[in-house]
């Protein structure tokens, strides 16, 4: 459904999938993951973008009005509802941003030399305990006796083991790319664009369980230990291991950064870097430097960091250059500032990982008229 609002904000959104969208948001269920998809993040962009959304939503309501009486329609109890859950669906993924400080427009240049950077998609290689490496691409299907794969995520039933001896696999995620696992014990784990996951195929009995994101990022939903007789669960990350219990936390840790960054999302988590051991509580992120080793805790906006998981990126107060990079690992582009002050300018907003680049680069482009250039996989700001 996602698409259907990123049609609707480019103008073309058919007449059915505007029917589609009103019954989508019929369902009260649909309602509520909307409502954890924002978290405390729209309220901010429900103020400041209160006109724009008031006009979307004025011609979304008008245009099915004219054809309701041929589909089921939503009570009129529910009309405000329907209105608050379009304009959080608008801002998630149409790609709505808005510009932190206004300065001069430029002269309106937008140039599309050839085009060839994709949408990024579900995508990984399997490294297995043998070395063999195994494409794991959506709509392809991969199936053994421990594991199977429908292409857009990996799920291991291997059951506990009372070897002393561990299989490891890898499961490296590209460039343009993102994927899915299910751990042996129950572990969810979401990988971001340009990472690399270590795990066992299986954990040993009364062990602690432990895994390592040699790099990238990712996100963690780990099965309890209560679930496990007790056993805990640890990630290392180059210099830093995270001891968990049973909690949600997502972690940082690209190569072409400095620092790790941990965001704990609920439960509690111990941050270890040899120097330093810190606990983290719901909301806080740790930020630890590579270079001397010292590690800051602070406040962040959860749902800024974790979003990429729900297929969004949030940006609040953001260098253009920063975007771009977060854009590049998802999108596999490159990107050249000619004009250096034009990576400084602070964007707050959300864009849908569904939106192709041309969608984004326009919308990027209308605020500030920030010219730009597609060449192949390169993009210039000038």
């Amino acid at each position: 459904m996602k698409s259907h609002i990123t049609k609707l904000l480019t103008n073309t959104i058919t007449k059915q999938e505007l029917l589609e969208l009103k019954e989508w948001l019929a369902n009260s269920k649909n309602q509520s993951t909307l409502q954890e998809y924002i978290k405390g993040f729209h309220d901010l962009n429900l103020v400041m973008l209160k006109n724009n959304i008031d006009e979307a939503l004025n011609k979304v309501i008008n245009e099915i009005d004219k054809y309701e009486k041929n589909i089921k329609v939503i009570p009129l109890y529910n009309r405000n509802l329907f209105k608050y859950a379009v304009a959080i669906l608008i801002l998630i993924t149409s790609g709505y941003f808005f510009l932190t400080n206004n300065n001069k427009a430029n002269p309106d240049t937008q140039i599309i030399v050839n085009n060839n950077i994709s949408t990024g998609t579900n995508k990984a290689i399997l490294t297995l305990e043998d070395g063999s490496q195994i494409r794991l691409e959506k709509g392809e299907n991969y199936i053994t006796d421990n594991l199977s794969s429908n292409g857009e995520e990996i799920i291991y039933t291997s059951p506990v083991s009372v070897k002393p001896e561990i299989a490891y696999n890898y499961l490296t995620v590209p460039r343009g790319g993102e994927y899915f696992v299910k751990l042996s014990d129950g572990t969810q784990v979401w990988l971001n664009s340009e990472s690399k996951f270590k795990y066992p195929v299986n954990f040993i009995k009364g062990e602690t369980r432990e895994v390592e994101l040699v790099y990238g990022e990712a996100y963690f939903d780990v099965s309890p230990s209560t679930n496990h007789n007790g056993s805990k669960f640890k990630v290392s990350t180059g210099i830093q291991e995270v001891e968990v219990l049973g909690t949600e936390f997502n972690i940082k840790a690209y190569t072409d950064e400095n620092a790790i960054y941990t965001t704990l999302v609920e439960g509690k988590i111990s941050i270890n870097n040899t120097l330093l051991k810190e606990n983290l509580n719901p909301g806080e992120q740790s930020n630890v430097n590579l270079t001397n080793q010292s590690m800051s805790i602070s406040k962040v906006n959860v749902y800024n960091e974790i979003s990429w998981k729900n297929g969004v990126f949030s940006f609040e107060n953001m260098p253009l250059k920063k975007i771009m990079k977060v854009l590049s690992r998802w999108y596999d582009l490159d990107m050249i500032f000619v004009d250096s002050e034009i990576g400084n300018k602070l964007f707050t907003g959300s864009l849908g990982r569904e939106q192709s680049i041309e969608e984004i680069l326009s919308i990027i482009h209308k605020l500030n008229r920030i010219n730009y250039k597609i060449d192949n996989k390169t993009i210039y700001f000038k």
